[in-house]
Parts: structure tokens; sequence; C-alpha cells
């Protein structure tokens, strides 16, 4: 099993960006429509949503969708309104150090993932993340200093709202500290249950428990994975080891103080690490990001790629799992 993670930079979205969305569009069309394009909202059902919610980043969207052919069908993917409902692993944390530092585990299906980690400058603001739908992020940094990361918050109900990975876009694009996204995040609905951390550059930060159903609840904690206030779906946190994940990275805050670069290795192994990548749960990729300096660090068991916005070389990275990693040159 192998995924190639390519590395885009392109400040105004254009030939690039439109390059990567063509050529991922059939599978995004399927799965946007495998429940039948009835169920998802209409195009001005979308449009409605995104100026309501997300004023700031509206003529964005619709430049996005005029880049992409200006077709029905596309303009309601990249809207992100009302998706089909998915699910994902993922453990996150805040270094207990000194210095600002979110490390994250990406535990997705390979056939669902963009592995794109892309640096724009759209609408003047500095962002570098892992890309969702080309339009959306599981993670980012902005040149302000903020970074958010996502995981599944364990829980079934689906109702109205944004996909979580634009809300993720829309923190970075229009945020700059923690106070500032978590007003976002009490106030954008999401159609699913996620748990959403942010961190700034003075490292204040926040986890979020978005859900479709209840209120947004704000929370100091510095450790998510796939349940929030408690096991509500009793199978996935078993099958995910949710609990488990969380108690070993509540023990590792609760020691004495460790490098940064140990608190990432155990990301990097068992029990956080996963290899259930036939199961669509395996572990992908592994995020350290530094706000305050402006660097994102993606791990593997053996081997390191850095991104920042002071430094982005456009190259690849090829990774076989279970197995060698190995740079392919572009």
């Amino acid at each position: 099993m192998t995924v190639l993670f390519r590395a885009i930079s392109e400040d105004i979205a254009g030939p690039k960006w439109a390059a990567q969305f063509a050529s991922y569009w059939p599978s995004y069309a399927a799965w946007w429509a495998r429940e039948g394009l009835s169920g998802r909202p209409t195009y001005h059902e979308c449009r409605q949503a995104i100026k309501k919610h997300m004023p700031e980043i509206s003529g964005l969207y619709e430049d996005l969708c005029e880049l992409v052919g200006g077709g029905d069908k596309e303009a309601r993917f990249l809207s992100f309104y009302c998706p089909p409902r998915y699910l994902a692993g993922c453990s996150q944390a805040i270094w207990p150090g000194d210095e600002p530092l979110l490390v994250r585990n990406y535990d997705y299906d390979k056939d669902a993932f963009d592995a794109v980690i892309l640096k724009t400058k759209w609408n003047g603001r500095g962002v570098i993340g892992t890309t969702d739908g080309l339009f959306g992020l599981v993670d980012g940094m902005n040149d302000a200093g903020l970074s958010a990361s996502l995981t599944f918050g364990g829980r079934r109900e689906v109702g109205t709202g944004f996909g979580v990975p634009l809300i993720l876009r829309y923190i970075l694009q229009t945020c700059t500290t923690t106070e500032e996204a978590g007003k976002v995040l009490r106030r954008v609905p999401s159609h699913m249950s996620y748990n959403v951390t942010v961190l700034d550059a003075k490292r204040h930060f926040l986890t979020a428990y978005l859900t479709p159903d209840r209120p947004t609840v704000l929370t100091h904690a510095a450790v998510a994975t796939n349940h929030q206030e408690r096991v509500e779906w009793a199978s996935h946190a078993k099958f995910t080891a949710t609990v488990e994940r969380e108690r070993y990275l509540l023990q590792r805050l609760t020691l004495h103080p460790e490098t940064q670069e140990k608190f990432i290795g155990a990301f990097l192994r068992p029990p956080l690490y996963s290899t259930a990548f036939s199961s669509g749960f395996g572990t992908l990729y592994t995020a350290a990001y530094r706000p305050k300096d402006g660097v994102l660090d993606v791990h593997w068991p053996d081997r390191k790629w850095t991104k920042g916005f002071d430094n982005f070389s456009e190259d690849s990275v090829r990774v076989v799992f279970p197995g060698q990693i190995h740079q392919v040159a572009r």
C-alpha cells in the first residue's frame, strides 16, 4: 500500500489548484452522490449557508466554483454543506512545554485522502495545511501563528451544518487567536460530531466539542481522541481504542517534562500509531505544528518532511505502508 504525498504552493487559486481538483473530481463526485443528489442541499442553499455563516470567504468560495467550471455538482461539493457522513480515527495533543506545539496523528482511509500539503495566500492570509476536498483542511496553520486540527467525536448523529474541514479552513482564513477561533466554533454549525483543537502563538489553546444536536462545548483539554466528554458510541470506541489513546496521552502530560522530539516520537508508536490500514483507520501521517515559527513537520516512523512559510519546496514523498518511505523528485 503506497500513498504519494504532494506539496503544492499557489498564493492565489489558479491552475495548480484546479488541476488537482480535476484529478480528484470523479472520486469526489461519486462520494457526494452516494446517498443520492436529491438528499444534498441545492446550490442556492449551499451558497446562502456560506454567506450566512462564513461571509468572509463567500467570495473565495465563488471564485473556486468558477475555477472548476461553475458546475452545479462541483459548487455543492465545494460548499461542504451537509455532506455525506464520514468517520476518522486520529489523536491530537498540545505539548506541555513552553513553546506552542500541536501534534496529531491522522488515521483514515488512504483511498479517501487528498495527500496534499497546500500553501496558499487566499484573501491575503497565508495558510499551510493538509487538504480535504482541496478547499477544506484536516489540520493546518496560518501566518498569524494559529494552528488547528480535528478528530472525529465518536457520535452517530448527523444534522444540518458544514463538514468540519471547511470550518477549519474558515478559522485559519479569518482568525488570529485561539479566542477568536472559539467564537467561530461556537456559532458555525457542524453536520457531525468532531473535536477541534486550536493553538496560537502565545500558547493559548482550546478543544471544542462540536455536535449537530447540542451547543458546542469549549474546553481547556490538551488532548483529543475519538470521543467527547464521555463515550457515546461504544463499538466505535472499542474499535478505535479511543479511551486507551486518551489515557496514554494524558499520562504523558503528567510525566516529567519531555523534549519535543520524545513527545512527537510517542505518536509514531502504539498505542497512538495505528496499523489498521485494511480497516481504513491506519495512521497516514503524524503532523507537528509549530505555529510561532510557521513550521510544519510531517513525520513517519523513518522520515520527516518539513514545510514552512519561509521554506516551502514543491516536492513529493511516496510512503509505503508498512515499510520504507522514499522521496520522489518532481
